[in-house]
């Protein structure tokens, strides 16, 4: 007797409880790559930009200028939102004469640091979701297998005579969902560490710059108060 054992078969008859796991890791996966092709791209176009911006920014360009040119975009982000809250603010400075010296460029510093936090918030959002997908698949996967598994040997209860033939479909139903788990937990897992280096990378570059460009409105802002 021939047991048909493929796997259109297989997913086919095997119990609601293990094909209703199956339909949620299938879910899972295709989300999770979803959000790994949307974050790739993020990430990339966000390193393209600082890159672009960076080279703007330390060709000597006047600053005035290159505010701007930024200001009168519709929309700003990333290196360049960093910028404009640190530049902002030191114009504010200036020009109410409220804050001198190293004061308008702390100023500065701080509403720079409110936006590269924001820009944080952006670059890690739905990071938590490749996360939860690569902790809880293989346990969803698991589930689906021992309650497949338990289906099996329940089926043999009112057998007469016990034959792997009459076990064999159950426990490969089960193992199916195991698989599904670990296809769906293995891509995530490595999607969100590389994900969180280049967003920490990323970070990293923009507090540099904030850090840089601080030393840069400090070593303006006596010039400003001699001025006033």
């Amino acid at each position: 007797m021939s047991v048909d054992l493929s796997l259109y078969r297989l997913i086919l008859e095997a119990s609601f409880i293990v094909q209703l796991v199956m339909l949620i890791l299938v879910v899972m996966s295709v989300l999770s790559w979803t959000v790994m092709i949307i974050k790739w791209r993020v990430l990339r176009d966000t390193r393209a930009a600082t890159d672009e911006f960076e080279e703007r920014f330390w060709s000597g360009v006047d600053l005035a200028h290159l505010y701007e040119g930024i200001r009168r975009k519709s929309e700003v982000a990333g290196l360049e939102h960093v910028f404009m809250a640190g530049f902002k603010e030191f114009l504010r400075g200036r020009k109410h004469r409220s804050e001198r010296g190293v004061t308008l460029g702390e100023s500065a510093q701080r509403s720079m640091r409110v936006a590269v936090s924001r820009e944080v918030d952006t670059l890690e959002t739905y990071l938590s979701f490749l996360a939860t997908v690569g902790s809880t698949s293989p346990y969803i996967g698991l589930f689906g297998t021992v309650w497949g598994i338990m289906h099996a040997f329940i089926g043999l209860s009112g057998a007469q005579q016990a034959t792997l033939a009459m076990v064999a479909p159950g426990i490969a139903e089960a193992l199916i969902a195991t698989a599904l788990g670990l296809f769906a937990a293995i891509p995530a897992v490595i999607a969100y560490n590389r994900f969180s280096d280049d967003v920490d990378r990323i970070v990293t570059r923009y507090d540099n710059f904030t850090e840089e460009f601080t030393s840069l409105l400090q070593r303006q802002a006596p010039a400003t108060e001699e001025s006033a």
